[in-house]
């Protein structure tokens, strides 16, 4: 069962060198030793490395948490007490790119049971964790901090990438920041929206999960990039909202990272005259979502009241200026083109209303509910999250059917069809994507009274397939597990920091580690082909990991209730 538990600190040694074991080609065999001078029921190793490392094998202990440089494992269940007078030696492996050795440094830490607190799971839970969600979510939150575009924080966690795109501007009104969409180096407002308001929904539903992963000051800080960067792009007294920065026309020729740029970045913007309710309406919800995060979540009230104020007038260009963004900005059409707007304002007043609970809001959204069952949840469809919201709201029994309805449709026995090993699979571009995008829908049902248990189990199957329960045992996520993509299709990623240029179908794993990036996944047969050239495959982007990393805060949340449901059997 889930045990809840306060670690307190009973002895930090200094730190010391790990001692190398062997070395061979690319990895490194090493080994600590943890010392007990009094008992010690639990213990935690920080593991510092003076260069990145891709990866660590460590069979006796769980990693926790990890950057580039610094990891920290913790104890199995079978070896958490270690006597006074005795040893524990734990051998482990590390891999890296390039010839030059990392070595490095452990710090332990003793722990001692003290009282009620933080909340974990032993291997013998009755909410089986078959694996580390809590790691998983931290790791997705480094990979929007690796997507960051403008001036960096001193405290930027991702070695590899700097300033980038500071001049980012119309008419000199300032653009920089936000996040580029994917391993290429646009900023599309259209998928950055839908992330932001996908993942401040998780943040808002699942806080507990954020909580207990350690995760909420980072979220906040990964969250307010891209609020930032909206709050630049709307100008209410002119009412003009930017959409996008970049050429996709330039963007397709330069292979190399964003720091190093110097080609064209034109902004493209809709107005009274080239109308877009669909991009308008899913900032108007980052926006107000953002409003509650930054007030119950990230206790920045200031903040927060700026959100909600630009929410409120960009809420009334929206609705008065109907229509979908690219009917009239072409250059967007090929990737992010919109099928239609009725959704994303429909969605926006919702979010109004739940940010104001001004009723006002409220029939507006049930007004312009478009009803019916989706082909997916997605950037460009966001009905099943509007019947959600609505039912949340208000219990009725419309907005349950058609949720219903959707889920139906993704289930084993309904109209999708499934990989052998368990997927289910929707389209060859970001398979993992539609898969995670459909589990949290399910998640955010269950929480909902609906259907709990058949859709808790169905979501659980699916993030875990792409964790691990498939038929090559790899995560889809880059830096989680022991085996996961080492080419994905990113430029920030693949080319060294040392070179201006490099090329997309150079040899090796990628040198930087686009760790939490999930990638596009396998194909209909479970097949995946690890080749940076593969974009359909290798591609991450900021829309294919928000509803991920939310599902991710569920799947803690349940976890931490002790309500998640025992793992299932993988198909492979």
């Amino acid at each position: 069962m889930f045990v809840a538990i306060l670690f307190t600190c009973i002895g930090v040694l200094h730190a010391e060198p790990f001692t190398i074991i062997n070395e061979f080609p690319g990895g490194t065999e090493a080994s600590f030793t943890v010392h007990a001078d009094h008992a010690i029921h639990g213990w935690q190793v920080r593991l510092v490395f003076d260069r990145p490392i891709y990866q660590l094998k460590i069979w006796v202990a769980d990693i926790v948490s990890h950057t580039p440089t610094e990891w920290v494992v913790r104890n199995k269940e079978y070896n958490r007490d270690v006597s006074p007078g005795n040893d524990v030696t734990v051998e482990f492996q590390y891999f890296y790119s390039g010839d030059q050795v990392p070595h490095g440094t452990y710090t332990i830490q003793g722990f001692e049971l003290t009282g009620y607190g933080t909340t974990f799971a032993s291997n013998t839970a009755s909410s089986s964790m078959r694996y580390n969600y809590s790691e998983a979510l931290g790791l997705s939150i480094l990979f929007y901090d690796a997507q960051r575009s403008g001036k960096l924080p001193t405290d930027n966690p991702i070695p590899w990438r700097g300033d980038s795109a500071l001049s980012d501007a119309d008419n000199r009104h300032d653009l920089s920041g936000g996040w580029y969409d994917a391993g290429k180096h646009i900023k599309y407002n259209f998928p950055m929206a839908f992330s932001t308001w996908v993942l401040e929904w998780g943040m808002l539903k699942f806080a507990d999960g954020y909580k207990t992963a350690g995760q909420v000051n980072m979220a906040c800080d990964m969250i307010r990039w891209p609020l930032e960067y909206f709050l630049k792009s709307w100008i209410p007294e002119k009412n003009i909202l930017y959409v996008q920065v970049g050429d996709p026309d330039f963007e397709d020729i330069y292979w190399g990272r964003a720091e190093n740029m110097n080609m064209s970045r034109p902004a493209y913007k809709v107005t009274e005259s080239c109308k877009g309710s669909d991009v308008a309406g899913d900032t108007v919800s980052a926006f107000a979502a953002g409003y509650l995060v930054f007030k119950h979540m990230c206790s920045d009230a200031v903040f927060a009241d700026k959100l909600l104020t630009a929410a409120k007038s960009l809420y009334t260009f929206t609705v008065n200026n109907r229509g979908r963004y690219t009917d009239c900005l072409t250059k967007t059409k090929t990737a992010y083109g919109s099928s239609f707007e009725n959704d994303e304002v429909a969605l926006a007043a919702v979010w109004m209303y739940k940010a104001t609970r001004d009723n006002t809001y409220l029939s507006y959204a049930r007004g312009h509910y478009p009803g019916g069952t989706s082909w997916t949840f997605s950037w460009d469809d966001v009905n099943p999250a509007v019947a959600l919201l609505l039912y949340e709201e208000t219990r009725h029994s419309v907005y349950k059917r058609d949720i219903e309805s959707f889920i139906r449709d993704f289930l084993p026995g309904g109209k999708r069809y499934y990989t052998p090993c368990g997927l289910v699979w929707v389209a060859e571009w970001g398979t993992s994507r539609y898969a995670a995008n459909v589990a949290l829908i399910a998640l955010m049902a269950a929480e909902e009274g609906i259907q709990p248990d058949t859709y808790k189990k169905w979501a659980l199957s699916q993030i875990n397939y792409i964790l691990g329960d498939n038929k090559l045992h790899i995560s889809y996520m880059i830096g989680f597990g022991n085996a996961f993509p080492l080419h994905p299709h990113h430029k920030g990623s693949a080319c060294p920091t040392n070179v201006d240029w490099c090329f997309e179908n150079a040899s090796g794993p990628n040198p930087n580690i686009l760790y939490g990036g999930l990638v596009g996944g396998p194909d209909r047969k479970d097949n995946y082909s690890d080749k940076r050239e593969d974009e359909k495959q290798n591609s991450a982007t900021c829309d294919g990991n928000a509803a991920f990393q939310s599902a991710l805060a569920g799947l803690v949340h349940l976890a931490v209730r002790d309500s998640l449901p025992r793992a299932p059997d993988s198909r492979c």
